[in-house]
């Protein structure tokens, strides 16, 4: 058993995308840590200054330029299940966008946004 596995916020689905957004407070946060690495992408959200985001918009669109999911990010950690590929992250907050490129289907990766 995982322990603190019980701290993590359910899985949403949305089309082929499977995701979920937490890590506010401490245990929430330890344990969306823990779990990135048994996620092909996590997505990370905080200012330049550290401090950790959340209510992003997150758009993720694949290489063909469909939408796979758009959701906004309840905290500062997500977790993402998306088909092998190459997609692009865009995520907006406080006026500002900034977008990452992924390859999905390597191991896990994480798109770090700082604004």
């Amino acid at each position: 058993m995982n322990p603190g596995a019980g701290a993590l916020p359910a899985m949403k689905v949305q089309g082929n995308a499977r995701f979920a957004c937490g890590g506010i407070g401490s245990d929430e946060s330890g344990a969306m840590r823990a779990a990135m690495k048994d996620h092909p992408l996590s997505l990370l959200f905080a200012r330049a200054t550290g401090e950790y985001l959340a209510n992003v918009d997150v758009t993720i669109k694949a290489a063909g330029g469909d939408t796979a999911l758009a959701m906004r990010a309840s905290g500062p950690v997500c977790l993402v299940d998306l088909p092998a590929g190459r997609y692009t992250v865009e995520a907006s907050t406080e006026g500002m966008t900034k977008s990452h490129t992924v390859t999905v289907g390597r191991g896990s990766q994480t798109a770090d946004f700082r604004f």
